[in-house]
């Protein structure tokens, strides 16, 4: 696994464990199984940006904390310029640019997501809260709860996080899309 990711995992860790909680009771609190928590707290394998934010939310940090190790400062707004911000690479076909790294409290988690094509089916994840999806560029499949979607290149789709959905790179081409999860 990549070396972020394990930064990441040591990060959960010590979140974890600074709250003095054990693995069976974080994962309760965030919704998942023990053997699941246990394995991204690991590093050996990937973990979601659906569940890096659901771990923020649920134990009161800021997102950039966990993905960076760097606390956002800005209360009033937060400029993200082209290239900079918070980056995670969560596996080769995914990349995630946090576009609020720099904002403390924030409400939304905006990131663009770079999707390489890639011949393997989707990977269907869950998380609370809702998201909205706008193609920048490229073809991208969507599922979402069990409805199988093309969107094209300024298509949008707003969605219940709660249901099973995951994306997919068409047409061989990278796609980018704006995720907002609220």
């Amino acid at each position: 696994m990549n070396t972020q990711i394990k930064q990441i995992a040591e990060r959960l860790r010590g979140l974890r464990e600074s709250l003095d909680l054990e693995i069976s009771q974080a994962a309760e609190k965030c919704g998942i199984s023990a053997s699941d928590y246990a394995r991204y707290e690991s590093g050996a394998s990937d973990i979601p940006m659906s569940f890096i934010c659901e771990v923020a939310q649920t134990f009161g940090v800021e997102t950039t904390a966990i993905i960076s190790g760097n606390d956002p400062h800005a209360l009033a707004f937060s400029v993200t310029r082209k290239g900079s911000g918070a980056t995670i690479e969560r596996n080769k076909s995914y990349k995630y640019h946090f576009l609020a790294s720099g904002f403390r409290n924030a409400i939304a988690e905006p990131f663009e997501v770079t999707i390489e094509p890639v011949d393997t089916p989707i990977i269907l994840n869950t998380h609370s809260g809702q998201e909205f999806n706008l193609v920048l560029e490229g073809t991208m499949q969507i599922h979402v709860a069990g409805n199988d979607l093309t969107l094209y290149e300024g298509d949008s789709i707003y969605f219940d996080a709660t249901k099973p959905h995951g994306m997919k790179a068409l047409e061989g081409e990278i796609v980018k899309f704006l995720a907002v999860i609220v």
